[in-house]
C-alpha cells in the first residue's frame, strides 16, 4: 500500500517543475501555501459531509481526495510521505492518552 504513496510522491515532485498552466498541482504549488491550505480545508469539510450522510462511497472518494492534497502539502514543505509513517510506526504500541500526555510535556 506505501507502494502507492510512494509513487504519487514521486509525481508530486516532479510537478514542480512543471508549468502551473499544465498541471493542477504545479498551479497549486504556484499559488502557495495559502492555496494548498484551503483545498485541504475544502477536502476535509467534504469528507466529513460524505462520512456524516453515511456514503460509503462517496466517504472513500473524499478521503483520497483529502490525502491527496495533504500528500501536496506535504512536498510543498519538503517532507515525505515517510515522514508521516515513520511518526504513525513510533505511536505503536503507545496509548492514546500517553501520546497526548507526552505533547503537553
Amino acid at each position: 500500500m506505501s507502494d502507492v504513496l510512494q509513487q504519487l510522491a514521486s509525481i508530486l515532485e516532479q510537478r514542480k517543475l512543471e508549468s502551473a498552466d499544465k498541471s493542477y498541482v504545479a498551479s497549486l504549488y504556484a499559488k502557495g501555501l495559502d492555496t494548498i491550505l484551503k483545498k485541504i480545508g475544502e477536502e476535509a469539510a467534504e469528507t466529513i459531509i460524505a462520512a456524516k450522510n453515511s456514503d460509503e462511497e462517496h466517504l472513500i472518494y473524499e478521503m483520497a481526495d483529502l490525502w491527496f492534497h495533504c500528500m501536496v502539502l506535504l512536498a510543498d514543505q519538503g517532507l515525505k510521505p515517510q515522514d508521516v509513517l515513520q511518526e504513525l510506526q513510533r505511536r505503536f504500541g503507545l496509548s492514546g492518552l500517553d501520546e497526548k500526555a507526552q505533547r503537553s510535556q
